[in-house]
């Protein structure tokens, strides 16, 4: 007599569910015709696009065209979106591209303009126009600051384009490796060379302002 086989196992019914990406549902509802669902993403996106933009471009008058340039391609494309990497990640690349192309047509080199080296959003409570001290700051104080941002701004501008991108993309987007290398279309291991490479040229222009301050309180 034969036995029969065993049960098939259960359904786990207990795992957690995937959770459902909101960017990806307003892609969803836009491709299905709903362009409302495409105006919110784009609300959502788009001080953080022009940010990105301006630290490529000399010409502030520019940044404006090159984000709307870049939600228009972004439209047209997304159909191609599929969830597998973050709508903003895609969206990043999208506006580098853009920007790299409207550099290129105009035959312009990318730079990084000095507000962008503050690393603060326009609305940071903790910054204030003209440089006016705040909390205990002296005029010292904001002095070195001035010369250590000027320092960084230099060698930043002396970066190569890609050096450039990828720390900006890094320490001031805040996006991980795996976004990077998403938005610059290059292995993780590049990335990780280019942000290296270009902390350390930072690093050989600042670190002498940061030796004669040593000791000091600013």
């Amino acid at each position: 007599m034969t036995s029969s086989p065993p049960p098939p196992p259960e359904k786990d019914d207990s795992a957690p569910a995937r959770p459902v990406d909101p960017d990806y549902q307003l892609v969803q509802r836009t491709v299905a015709g709903d362009d409302k669902a495409y105006e919110l993403l784009v609300i959502k996106y788009q001080r953080r696009i022009e940010r990105l933009i301006g630290r490529m471009v000399r010409d502030v008058d520019l940044v404006e065209d090159i984000a709307q340039e870049t939600f228009i391609r972004a439209y047209r494309a997304l159909h191609q979106f599929r969830g597998e990497a973050q709508f903003y990640t895609w969206l990043y690349r999208i506006a580098v591209n853009t920007a790299k192309k409207a550099l290129v047509d105009m035959k312009r080199d990318p730079t990084v303009p000095e507000a962008a080296l503050r690393g603060a959003d326009d609305d940071d409570e903790t910054y204030r126009g003209g440089n006016e001290p705040i909390s205990d700051e002296t005029p010292d104080s904001v002095l070195a600051a001035q010369e250590i941002a000027a320092a960084v701004n230099a060698a930043m501008e002396a970066l190569p384009a890609e050096l450039r991108q990828a720390v900006t993309l890094r320490e001031i987007e805040g996006l991980s490796y795996e976004e990077i290398a998403e938005v610059m279309n290059c292995p993780i291991g590049t990335v990780r060379s280019r942000i290296f490479r270009a902390r350390e040229a930072i690093s050989a222009r600042v670190k002498p302002l940061l030796d004669n301050q040593s000791g000091k309180r600013w």
